[in-house]
């Protein structure tokens, strides 16, 4: 039994990933914005479920929330990250108030909360930190420039800290999902409005996800069980990409950028001093 701190459980993956780590008899701290939402985890799982108020955007509730996990259970084994939501808008579309608010949700906050729990783990010499990432932050579309750099900033402030926390038994694994049958696209997904210039880029990406919307091919439940199965590997993959899109853009984007490097390596090498100098 683990006990887990879980973000955005109310809903799509979060709210698969509570069900099922409560099915397998682990602890589960629900933070939410709005507690009512997961009332019926809490008195369906007395005793092993406790909502925690909790916004990802307030910076004192990160350390709040690890405070309370501890108090209500006595220990803290594994955070999952996975409160966020989207944005679909082209960088010159976007806000001030949307970049900054974006940025709160998918970077700045859970990096909070991650150095939150980081005194604890490696304290005990133990701990598993999972973020939801998406295949945005590595092969991106028009009108994700602010999702996807948000979700990239924190895929590479994990890989660093992951290598700084390694000698006390802390892993990471930022889980990298394609399109799954939750409501991303629709309540968790916010839209500026179009310019016509974009209409042929984001406007046609946004066209897309439309028709894309309930018609998903990843399925929610099999990913919280797989997610939930990383907590028994001695030897968690750091990177853990989900469902058949995802696999098909990385390997694309990995196919581009070792295409592009060996055009460019000729040229570029050089650009060293002379072995000696």
């Amino acid at each position: 039994m683990k006990t887990i701190l879980l973000t955005g459980a109310s809903t799509g993956f979060g709210r698969a990933l509570a069900k099922s780590a409560l099915d397998r008899g682990h602890q589960v701290a629900l933070a939410v914005r709005n507690p009512e939402t997961v009332s019926d985890l809490v008195i369906g799982h007395p005793g092993k479920a406790v909502a925690i108020r909790f916004d990802l955007t307030e910076a004192l509730d990160a350390e709040r929330a690890v405070k309370e996990t501890i108090e209500q259970f006595g220990s803290l084994d594994v955070l999952i990250n996975n409160a966020g939501y989207g944005l679909l808008a082209a960088l010159e579309e976007s806000t001030d108030e949307q970049l900054t608010r974006n940025l709160e949700t998918n970077f700045t906050g859970p990096f909070r909360l991650i150095r939150a729990v980081l005194p604890v783990m490696r304290s005990q010499k133990s701990g598993r930190v999972i973020t939801m990432s998406a295949i945005a932050a590595y092969a991106n579309h028009p009108g994700f420039a602010v999702y996807g750099g948000a979700k990239a900033a924190l895929d590479a402030a994990c890989d660093a800290a992951s290598q700084e926390v390694a000698p006390f038994g802390v892993k990471f694994t930022p889980v990298v999902p394609g399109p799954f049958r939750t409501d991303f696209i629709g309540r968790s997904l916010e839209q500026s409005p179009r310019l016509p210039d974009y209409e042929g880029t984001v406007g046609k990406f946004g066209g897309f996800l439309s028709k894309m919307d309930g018609k998903q091919p990843g399925d929610p439940q099999k990913a919280a069980a797989l997610i939930l199965d990383l907590l028994n590997e001695e030897k968690p993959p750091f990177r853990l990409l989900l469902g058949g899109y995802a696999h098909t853009m990385f390997s694309k984007k990995l196919s581009s950028m070792e295409a592009e490097m060996n055009a460019w390596k000729e040229r570029a090498l050089p650009t060293d001093f002379p072995p000696g100098a």
